[in-house]
């Protein structure tokens, strides 16, 4: 696959399928979009491509409520490149991307990327204002020779499957339904650094990672997870909070690997979040915080004892009947529409 950051470095022997969206979290409804759209590249001898922003928009145009990302750049690229894109265009979103006119960006689009086909759901917008409609877009395509398909979301138990909807169920802490909804469990990796030492002195020593604070961080509480270092994948109990008991006030994300010894300072960790077990308690007798602990030692080894590999997206479409596409006839089509086809994709 093909990662670039520069739309006029860009140059191309073949023509494009494109979408374009915030994609965070790469999600099922996401998943099913790019696979339908791998699937007619491939039949009519294209490319597949996606283009997608950083920072997210919302940090730019509303900087103080800015959007807390479920994936890092760096993650968002490594799951597209697994669903197999031909070309990622992750570009910079600043205040002049912000004041590009939807024309101008297509023209660009079209030009370096040899764009044919754009897929966009029937409520996105691009450009300075949101100019660029799908009415818009369908008329630019005319004049540009490229065509527009309007593609409807998927939805999961009557509702659309979305970046918004999954960053609520993990500040929820409801970690059972944003996994479904993400088609693998949410993380957070990061650097392990040194912490308080705490846990250490209590007998249960933590990894504590250094999260970037934009990240969607589930709710406070306390976690059955994996934990990942490098290939290896093992059992844990993760807390994310203030530490109550210690009225340390800064929120962290610590987790002891059970079963596990090595000092992993300096290591890369990803804490895969399976099932919340508890919300955070203060306790003030250390005899009944260990106890605590390790009652959550023992729930969560059972829990990750029968703990089954999530579905992946064909076999979930198959045994899930509220996991399906949402098709029901689009208003406002145009005179155009009969050119247009509607496919199944998640709202970003």
């Amino acid at each position: 696959m093909q990662i670039i950051d520069d739309l006029s470095q860009v140059h191309l022997d073949k023509d494009t399928i494109l979408t374009i969206g915030a994609f965070d979290g790469v999600h099922r409804g996401h998943q099913y979009l790019i696979g339908q759209l791998l699937q007619k590249a491939r039949q009519t001898h294209r490319l597949a491509g996606l283009i997608t922003f950083h920072p997210h928009p919302s940090a730019v145009l509303s900087p103080g409520n800015p959007t807390r990302y479920i994936t890092t750049p760096g993650e968002k690229a490594a799951l597209l490149e697994r669903l197999g894109l031909d070309i990622v265009a992750i570009l910079s979103f600043n205040r002049e991307m912000a004041r590009t006119s939807a024309r101008r960006f297509i023209e660009m689009v079209c030009q370096q990327l040899r764009m044919t086909e754009l897929w966009v759901g029937e409520d996105f917008a691009l450009g300075y204002g949101r100019e660029g409609t799908p009415d818009v877009l369908r008329a630019l395509g005319q004049e540009m020779n490229f065509s527009i398909k309007i593609i409807n979301p998927l939805v999961w138990k009557g509702e659309i499957i979305s970046s918004t909807r999954i960053r609520s169920l993990l500040f929820k802490g409801q970690i059972r339904e944003a996994a479904e909804l993400l088609g693998r469990y949410p993380s957070l990796a990061g650097e392990v650094v040194r912490g308080a030492q705490r846990g250490r002195c209590l007998g249960f020593p933590t990894a504590n990672l250094e999260v970037r604070v934009e990240r969607a961080i589930p709710a406070n509480g306390v976690y059955a997870v994996y934990a990942v270092l490098g290939e290896e994948r093992y059992q844990g109990v993760a807390n994310v909070g203030v530490r109550p008991s210690f009225d340390n006030g800064e929120r962290t994300v610590e987790t002891y690997i059970l079963d596990f010894e090595a000092d992993i300072y300096g290591c890369d960790l990803v804490v895969e979040f399976v099932q919340r077990l508890r919300s955070e308690k203060r306790f003030t007798d250390i005899k009944d915080l260990i106890a605590q602990i390790e009652r959550d030692i023992v729930e969560a080894r059972r829990i990750l004892a029968a703990e089954k590999p999530l579905l992946r997206l064909e076999e979930a479409l198959r045994a899930e009947p509220s996991l399906r596409a949402l098709s029901e006839p689009q208003p406002n089509s145009s005179a155009e529409a009969p050119q247009d086809e509607t496919l199944p994709l998640a709202a970003s």
